[in-house]
Parts: structure tokens; sequence; C-alpha cells
């Protein structure tokens, strides 16, 4: 990973969260309804909430998880700015958050995964489960982040 990164546990605003989105491939994974609103929720209610920035504070990775620090983490997001892509940042937020969670011993990982992403997850050790069951009634109206 990159000398001059920094990953820590904090909160970021939903504004500074958006900003990144607009940098990343993630911004494409929410839909267009309520996007502000339920980005704010967000960024206040994720059980993990790694930002990973650049000697200029700028945010250059975001990791964000649900966990009961038991049995289970999901990551709800993991991005890496296109510009710092292939630096190992988003293999340490995924380990960060899985220590945090409880460690590789204990806590199973599960996310969704965009389909550009699977290969990033496969090399962690991830493979496709076919066990998940979803409800989803959501009204979702595709857009990028710009």
């Amino acid at each position: 990973m990159n000398e001059g990164i920094q990953i820590q546990e904090e909160r970021i605003t939903a504004e500074e969260y958006i900003n990144f989105l607009k940098r990343t491939d993630l911004g494409s994974q929410y839909p267009k309804e309520r996007f502000e609103e339920r980005i704010a929720k967000l960024v206040n209610n994720v059980t993990i909430s790694l930002i990973a920035r650049n000697e200029a504070g700028l945010v250059v990775g975001v990791l964000f998880g649900l966990t009961d620090y038991v049995y289970w983490l999901y990551v709800t997001d993991l991005g890496v700015a296109r510009e710092y892509e292939g630096q190992g940042i988003g293999r340490q937020l995924m380990k960060t958050a899985h220590d945090k969670a409880g460690g590789e011993k204990d806590i199973a990982v599960y996310l969704i995964a965009n389909e550009n992403a699977v290969p990033f997850y496969e090399k962690l050790g991830m493979k496709k489960a076919e066990d998940v069951m979803q409800y989803n009634h959501i009204e979702w109206t595709e857009f990028t982040v710009q």
C-alpha cells in the first residue's frame, strides 16, 4: 500500500462521501430516489466506517460495514478512487474491517459485488454464494453520481 495512505475508523459527512463517489465506480450502485437523504443515513449509521486518506487528507478509499462483532460482517460499500486503484488500499480496508469485526477465524464476510469487482474479491479468497435470500421491493431508478 502507498506509504502516504492512512486508514482509520472515522465518520465522514454525506457531502464528503458523495464527492468521493464521483471519483470511484461505486457512484452507480445507489438508486436515485432520496439519494442525499439515504447517503446521510448511511454515513451516520454503519457499524464500521473505515476511511483511507492521502497525505493531503483527501478520501481515497472507503469501507462501510454492518457487523454483530460475533459471527458476520456485511460490507455495504467498498471503493477506491480510480487514480488509487491497484495499490492495495481495497485489500487493506477489507483486512482492517475483518479484524475490527472479530477476525477471520470468527467472522464470515458477505457483500454484493459489482460484476467488475468479482475478480478483486476472488483474489481475497471470497467465493460466490447461492444461499443468500433477498427481499427487494424498493424504488430503484439507476443513475451515476456526478
